[in-house]
């Protein structure tokens, strides 16, 4: 087959599938429907002593400005798994999670991000190449008005509010958000 009739094989359109109640991503050819879903977005506060690690992005969104280690999560990750991984790749940060902090569900971005707690096995960290420096941060000191996104000043709120609570129920987002 030629590349011109594949590409032309491959054609999608906008159409609500047989059985569902909204409108699907759907191949003309073979009726394969392409499910669009949110994204699950991984992270965590993570501490040492009374600091908290904080990476500056190198990449865009948001290029420059402060976030918690976090990204997306991978395909056969589980979200622990996906956790440490961000860790280790934004801060070169070896966790260990204590427990669900928050999962925040917005659909404006269509995301869904789970946030752990998270304690730093050792205080040794340096930037990953998603990042333009690391810092471990007193939560007086942390530059609010350089965080990149929302959920970020949501997670911060959320650990700061339940930093001394051995068992927490995870939060959630803001309604006013």
């Amino acid at each position: 087959m030629t590349d011109e009739k594949k590409e032309e094989s491959w054609r999608f359109s906008d159409r609500v599938p047989d059985g569902d109640d909204r409108k699907r991503r759907v191949c003309d050819s073979c009726g394969f429907i392409h499910y669009e879903n949110p994204k699950i977005v991984v992270g965590a506060v993570a501490t040492w002593e009374d600091r908290i690690l904080l990476c500056r992005r190198a990449i865009d969104p948001r290029y420059g400005f402060w976030t918690l280690p976090a990204g997306y999560l991978e395909l056969g990750e589980s979200t622990e798994e996906g956790t440490l991984r961000e860790a280790w790749e934004e801060a070169r940060a070896e966790l260990e999670i204590d427990q669900l902090l928050a999962v925040y569900s917005i659909p404006r971005i269509s995301q869904v991000q789970m946030i752990y707690r998270a304690r730093l096995k050792t205080p040794t960290i340096a930037p990953g190449p998603e990042s333009l420096e690391v810092g471990l941060f007193r939560f007086e000191d942390i530059p609010r008005d350089q965080l990149a996104f929302p959920s970020m000043h949501w997670a911060l709120k959320d650990y700061w509010e339940t930093r001394d609570q051995d068992l927490i129920a995870p939060r959630i987002a803001p309604v006013d958000m």
